[in-house]
């Protein structure tokens, strides 16, 4: 799952303890695609649950690429 950082109201960051919560750590493969790319925002979203932090604007083979190294998790959606 690509969850973008700065949404409004509940961020990335809430996104991701949310869904580690609810599905386990090998629930699902988040990716933090954002803005912010300080190293302390990469941290940050490594702790909040996130698998990768990639910044914006991102190549799409590298996306395409991050998402196919992904380890098979959970049942599909």
């Amino acid at each position: 799952m690509v969850v973008d950082i700065a949404l409004p109201g509940l961020d990335g960051y809430h996104v991701a303890q949310g869904l580690r919560t609810a599905l386990g750590a090998d629930g699902v493969f988040l990716v933090a695609l954002t803005g912010r790319g300080h190293p302390d925002d990469r941290r940050r979203a490594l702790e909040a649950g996130f698998d990768l932090h990639l910044l914006k604007p991102v190549d799409p083979r590298v996306l395409s690429e991050a998402l196919a190294s992904a380890p098979a998790r959970g049942a599909p959606v």
